[in-house]
């Protein structure tokens, strides 16, 4: 049985990205179609939608094209079962992905503040609104 594939549109409609944003990362190198079909269109995998979704997920954590690109490329090792990485490069790669997590969390963290202060600020829009 082969893996289904999809259209662009269904992928942007399931990701929630738009076809440019999508277009766009294939450009770059970030997401690569599994496949195009007779007619030249791009087909997607299971496996492209929950890359773009990783993709999408770092976006709000402000990582640059160039971070996403190598954190992706670092999990790839690390879950690349025909080629996987020695002893010694695997270790590498996981202090790689330990240092994008720490990143990850302190983003997270000034997320968490700038949301907190922005909460604060619609509260005192409502209390003023009421009079109070």
């Amino acid at each position: 049985m082969t893996e289904r594939q999809m259209q662009i549109g269904e992928v942007a409609e399931r990701t929630g990205l738009s076809l440019r944003t999508i277009r766009h990362y294939e450009e770059v190198g970030l997401v690569i179609p599994s496949a195009r079909s007779k007619g030249g269109f791009r087909l997607y995998t299971e496996a492209d939608v929950e890359r773009l979704m990783v993709i999408r997920r770092m976006k709000p954590l402000d990582f640059s094209l160039d971070e996403m690109r190598d954190l992706l490329e670092i999990t790839d090792q690390l879950a690349d079962t025909d080629t996987p990485p020695t002893a010694p490069e695997r270790q590498r790669l996981r202090e790689r992905l330990d240092s994008y997590c720490k990143v990850a969390d302190a983003r997270c963290e000034t997320l968490r503040a700038r949301l907190m202060a922005a909460e604060d600020f619609a509260a005192t829009l409502r209390r003023r609104m009421n009079g109070k």
